[in-house]
Formats: C-alpha cells, structure tokens, sequence
C-alpha cells in the first residue's frame, strides 16, 4: 500500500458495498451510530473544515477527545488533507498539557466538552494554538463549537501523498518519565492490519469489536479503529472510564465478539464477577490483552468462566501495535508467544550481542508498522531506532520451546546475588495467592546497600496486614527462596498510566 491510508481504510467500503453497514456505535444509553456510507462523507466535510479554518498540510491538530464518533472523523478527516493528529491521553494534567502543546506546535485544538477544565488553560496559553473547537458543548467566546466548525464546510476528497508521509502522531504513556512523541506514516496502520488483525485476531466483517483501551494511544487505536475499518467490521466507543461495571453492561447491552483489555481490567473484572458469583452474556470469540503481560493465573481463568482464551500479546506505541503473541489454537499463558508474521524479533545483551536460549536480553523487533522517529528527540531515536531494528527496552527470555517470557522492563530489572531477577516472575506468583488482587515488584536497597525484592501489593478485601508472612512463604515455595519479597507493603492502588501500565519508577522512587 501506498498513498493517503483514508482511501483504503474509508472510501473503499462504498465501492465494495458497505455503504449502510455501521462503522461506529456509541456504547450508552442516547448514543448514536454512524454507516460507512455516512462515515466517508461526513470525514469529507471535516477535512473540508481543517482547510476552511487555514490549518495547513503538515500542521498538527491536537486530539483531546474522547472516545465518541468525533474522534475518528476528526482523525481520518485529518489524514484526507494531510493535517496531521495527534492523539492525546485524556487523563493528564493541564502542566503536562502545555507542555506536550509547546513540544508539538499544534495549530489547532479539538476538546470534548467534558475535559475543557484541564485542556482549555493550556490551549490558551499556546503561542501556536490558532483555533480552539469544543465538541459536545458550549464554546466559550474565544473557541467555537463543533457544528460550527464541522457543518457546512461542503467535501474534499483525499489529497494524494507517498506511504512514508508522516500521518499521525501518538504520544507515548510515560510509564518510565515524560511522554514523547512518536511519528507514524500512513502505512503504518495497514502493515498493522495486515499483521496481527488478520493473522492472529483473524477479525472479520461480521465483528462486532469493544475495546476498553481507549483510542488515544496505539493498542487501542487498533483494537477500536483500524482493525474494525479494515475489515468492514462494527467498533464500539465509549467515553467513560471502563470499570468492572460498564465493561460488563457492554458486553452484555452491545454483545461484542471481540473484547480487547488491559491485564488490569482483567484481574478486577474477574475479581468483581468471583465476588457476585456471576458474569454477563456475550458471544465473544475473542480476547486480546496487552500494555502489561498478563499473568497466567488470569487467563486461565478467563478461560474458565467464557471458554475463550485470552491473546496475551506484546506491543509498543514505536511499533503501532502488536508484533510478539500467543495465538487463538497456541496459547501459553505465563509466555508472549512467538513473533507475529511480518515481524522479526531477537535478544541481545548490554553489548548488542545475541543471547542464548534461556538467558535474559532485550527484546528487538523489526517491522514495517516501526515509528519514523521521536519528535524533537534526537538522541532518544538514535539510541531506539537503529536502522531497521527498534528497541523495546523490555528484557525477556526465550524458552527451549521457542516461546519468549516477559522478565520486565529495562529500567526494573536488577540483580540479586549477581543473577537477574524478573519482577514481572515474583508479581505473577504474587497474583496467584488468594488474596491478592494486583501487585508490583521493584529492587530496595538492604542494610549491606544490596538489592533485594520489594513488593506492593492491593488485597482483595481491604487490610490484612497478617497475610504477609505467609505470602512471603508462599512465594519461597513458588518460585525459590532467594526471589522472595523481603519487604512487603500493602497498599490501597498501584500507580499506573492512563493504559493500565504501572509505573515501577514512581514506586522506586518511594
């Protein structure tokens, strides 16, 4: 594929018969649904809109929207003119606003009405920021509203433009600092498609798809936009927080047959539907996850309750989405699987130099869907990006049976008595005693300055302070004694990113 990725994903269903089939729904109560007849042509007039309001190809236009139908006219609209959008976490701060504003220069700001508290100060105070257009509310007097903006602005096709054109802008969850920007083309999407979508997931025109991760950032992008456009397939959004509850209205209201989580949704749905003894209704035939490996205990009784395994997979924004699996008739809960097709991977030491089976080493991939780079961060693509191979900076191992074990990221590993420890390993043995419900693992310095496993962990059923001793006992016999948590701290929630990722660092940090 080559060209302006609009005239793939949108304008061809209308040739090949989709025109009244719908693309998105709104999953609550009032909300409204979209063909891809209607899609293609409202896009149009969006991308119409961006030209109306003097915002140039190669501008960027800031996405601070919810997941509501706007978002993908606004996005495809975008790509038709080659404006370029940039999807943004709809969880941060109006600081961390300003500064991703400064960083990208956008020249426009599109807001769901909902997060103009924290958006609209920093939007304000943008020296680049020439329009500001609130959607499903009232402007204020210096913005204007998304029926102003958007109605009217009659049609444009798709510009054309080369497949290696930068498309999109994600920016990346922070779970080890600030978020940094990460360049797409236009290709990208469609070598994801191709990929996972079509060769693991196995999506079809017949799906219906639900993604709990949002559409701001690269897994869920996928999950609820590209793959389901690639197909002819029906997305449904929501634009509220996905609890154990609405997650569980969903299924059972919108009857999805896909259903793609984070691996903490996963553990507190399972926890809520233990709690009540029952679960919904849904005719899911598949289940993905991503952001963090998810632990064995999890999938297998995922499997238990909706005779559904779930996709344990790894993925990355500088990769668009999934590259490394487990497969819908190979799935090995407790590993990420193999490499998708179209995908390269291998481990290397601190040298660069391949490891062998069994030992512990980064994990590279090469692939098609790879980043064009980090925006204003030369150095950081130099050390990430290197020639056809993109670092992940997560350490695995590869088993004797050619499936790879996620140990954890770079930054979390350390060494007891010289040998690694993964602390991904002693948070999945953690997860499996009773009364556990999430942990985290991080190195803390001992009496001697040496490093030994810290755990927190949040209990099922509130305090339980008494529970330490045997945990400490449980996991010596799990997974040796040496690994064991030294200290263990029961806390109420772990830091996490707006994905479900947690944040080890702020936890080292104390």
């Amino acid at each position: 594929m080559t060209g302006n990725a609009a005239n793939w994903f949108l304008d061809r269903h209308l040739k090949e018969g989709r025109s009244e089939k719908i693309a998105f729904r709104e999953a609550w109560e009032g909300g409204r649904e979209i063909s891809y007849g209607a899609f293609s042509e409202q896009s149009g007039h969006v991308a119409s809109a961006f030209v109306r309001a003097g915002i140039n190809r190669e501008e960027r236009a800031a996405m601070f929207v919810l997941d509501q139908i706007e978002f993908p006219l606004i996005f495809w609209g975008a790509l038709k003119v080659g404006v370029v959008p940039v999807a943004l976490n709809t969880l941060l701060s109006t600081d961390v606003y300003r500064s991703i504003l400064q960083d990208s220069r956008a020249s426009i700001a599109l807001i769901s009405a909902e997060l103009l508290d924290s958006v609209l100060p920093a939007a304000r105070e943008s020296a680049h920021i020439r329009k500001i257009v609130v959607i499903g509310g009232e402007a204020p007097a210096d913005a204007v509203s998304w029926d102003t903006f958007a109605s009217d602005a009659g049609t444009v096709d798709a510009i054309e433009c080369s497949g290696d054109e930068i498309a999109f802008w994600l920016y990346s969850s922070g779970s080890t600092g600030a978020p940094k920007g990460v360049r797409h083309v236009h290709d990208a999407m469609k070598v994801t498609c191709d990929t996972f979508a079509s060769q693991v997931l196995d999506i079809r025109e017949s799906d219906t798809v639900f993604s709990a991760a949002k559409l701001f950032f690269a897994y869920g992008l996928g999950n609820g936009m590209s793959f389901p456009l690639s197909v002819g397939a029906t997305s449904l959004l929501f634009n509220g927080r996905p609890t154990p509850d609405a997650v569980s209205e969903i299924l059972s209201t919108y009857q999805p047959t896909i259903y793609c989580g984070v691996p903490t949704l996963y553990a507190a749905m399972l926890h809520k539907w233990e709690e009540e003894g029952k679960h919904p209704k849904a005719p899911l035939r598949m289940c993905t996850s991503a952001g963090e490996a998810l632990p064995a205990e999890m999938g297998r009784k995922w499997k238990d309750i909706w005779g559904v395994d779930i996709i344990d997979g790894v993925g990355s924004t500088e990769m668009l989405h999934i590259f490394l699996s487990n497969r819908p008739d190979d799935v090995q809960y407790g590993t990420s699987g193999i490499a998708v097709p179209g995908y390269e991977v291998r481990l290397v030491d601190e040298n660069g130099i391949d490891v062998h089976d069994g030992e512990i080493g980064e994990l590279l991939v090469r692939g098609d869907s790879s980043a064009a780079d980090y925006w204003n961060r030369r150095a950081k693509s130099r050390s990430t990006f290197e020639g056809e191979w993109t670092r992940t900076g997560d350490k695995y191992k590869l088993t004797e049976f050619g499936r790879f074990v996620y140990c954890g990221r770079t930054d979390d590993m350390f060494k007891v008595s010289g040998i690694w420890v993964s602390p991904f390993e002693i948070e999945q043995a953690l997860i499996e005693y009773p009364a556990i419900l999430e942990a985290a693992v991080v190195a803390h310095r001992d009496d001697d300055n040496l490093e030994k496993p810290k755990a927190f962990i949040v209990l099922k059923d509130g305090p339980g302070d008494e529970v330490i001793h045997e945990v400490k006992e449980f996991i010596k016999g799990k997974i040796g004694k040496w690994k064991y948590p030294r200290w263990i701290e029961v806390v109420d929630d772990l830091p996490k990113t707006a994905t479900g990722k947690i944040q080890r660092f702020k936890l080292r940090q104390g």
